[in-house]
């Protein structure tokens, strides 16, 4: 009787999980559908390979992306991955805060980089060679 209750409990458990999965994986599509039906011309966006544009048209299930002025391309409504916000102006500040004041000097060659005594040149033949 012991061995029927724990198997009753894991079977439980089991459906439990599969039932709280797919309740997120379903919230997850209906996220996924919402945006992409709401696209609209303006929209800055990422598709799934990665190219980044703007909205320029919608023609239904047909999304008109401009990478670049002049670059546009045709993808599927299904293509488009994320919408891009724009950075606002306090976080465009926030990332210049957030920078060291401090100067960093390059040097223009690696001379200066060097502690030690440069190295003579020699104009004698490599003796492998003759």
């Amino acid at each position: 009787m012991g061995s029927n209750t724990s198997l009753f409990v894991i079977l439980v458990l089991g459906v439990g999980a599969m039932f709280l999965l797919s309740r997120n994986q379903r919230k997850q599509q209906k996220a996924q559908q919402s945006f992409r039906a709401n696209l609209a011309v303006g929209q800055q966006v990422m598709t799934g390979s990665g190219m980044f544009g703007e909205v320029v048209d919608v023609d239904g299930d047909e999304i008109t992306i401009e990478s670049t002025p002049g670059n546009r391309s045709r993808w599927l409504r299904a293509a488009i991955a994320k919408v891009i916000e724009p950075p606002t102006e306090d976080e465009a500040d926030d990332d210049l805060d957030d920078e060291d004041d401090e100067d960093i000097e390059v040097p223009d060659d690696l001379s200066s980089l060097d502690d030690g005594p440069a190295a003579p040149e020699s104009d004698t033949e490599d003796p492998g060679h003759k």
